[in-house]
Parts: C-alpha cells; structure tokens; sequence
C-alpha cells in the first residue's frame, strides 16, 4: 500500500503545481542500513529537522518524552513548526490557505505549544487543515479525539 505521508505528498504537490497557497509539515522515517533510526519533520518549504530518533539506552531520564524506543526531540519539532503555524494563523482569512499537519500523534503531542497552535489553527475560518492522526489504539489522545468529534473535520480512514 501506499503511505500516508507519499499520499499527503502527492497530494500537496498537486495543490502547489495548481496555485493554492499551502505551507505545513510532513514526518519522515529516516532509515540507516535498512533499519528506521526516527523520524524527520520535513516542512513544505523545506526545511528539516529530528522529531525523534531510536534510543537503545532504557536508561531514561524523566524528562525525557518516549514513545517506544523512540526519544522525541520536542524542542526541533517545536522549532521548525510554531513558527510556521503562527505564520498560517496570522495570516488574513480572505485568502483561503492549506495547511498540512502529517501527523497529529503521540510524539507531536508531547508539545503543549504545538497542541494550542493546532487547535487555533482548526479555528482560524482562513485555513483548511489536510491532516493525518492515528487510528486510535490504546489510550485515546485527547487532542485526536477532539478533531475526530469536530463537526467542520471530516475523517477519511487511509489503508
């Protein structure tokens, strides 16, 4: 099958070529030697940065966000995305924009920033959000389980 983030990629790449002003960020699995060593936020205007890396070390300290083996590098998520979802919030909502969020997930949502901005983005009536969350397994996350029961989003389940 094909992937969410070659979907959202495909899919934006159509958006850009017919001149729809979109800005957002996709994850990337980063892989060495075959093996996936993390993950990689990759923003449309192309700039990159950790999300998270494969640890061997169990010897966590608390502060330490995990999600697996994998350690999340909030503060370079944090810093390649606020910056771009103020920029798509500030902007004026005559000119409809695309943002795209790949993925709203447990490594994301280790980011209280990222979670206020996302829920301002949901409400600026300017932006439509193209956005992937997880197919809820375990423990229901409380900011997917609010974009799943809003009434303006509308769930596609990709296989």
């Amino acid at each position: 099958g094909i992937g969410k983030t070659t979907l959202i990629q495909k899919v934006t790449q159509a958006l850009k070529s017919s001149g729809v002003p979109i800005d957002g960020f996709y994850t990337e699995e980063v892989r060495e030697g075959g093996r996936r060593t993390g993950f990689d936020v990759v923003t449309l205007s192309g700039k990159r940065g950790p999300l998270s890396r494969v640890s061997s070390d169990s010897s966590t300290s608390r502060r330490e966000c995990r999600v697996g083996q994998h350690v999340v590098d909030v503060v370079s998520f944090e810093q390649l995305v606020l910056p771009m979802l103020r920029n798509v919030n500030h902007g004026s909502d005559a000119e409809k924009k695309i943002c795209v969020i790949d993925e709203i997930g447990k490594m994301e949502l280790f980011s209280q920033a990222f979670i206020q901005a996302v829920r301002q983005t949901l409400t600026g009536s300017g932006t439509v959000v193209l956005g992937t969350i997880p197919i809820p397994k375990g423990k229901p996350l409380d900011l997917v389980e609010e974009i799943r029961s809003r009434k303006d989003v509308k769930v596609f389940n990709v296989s």
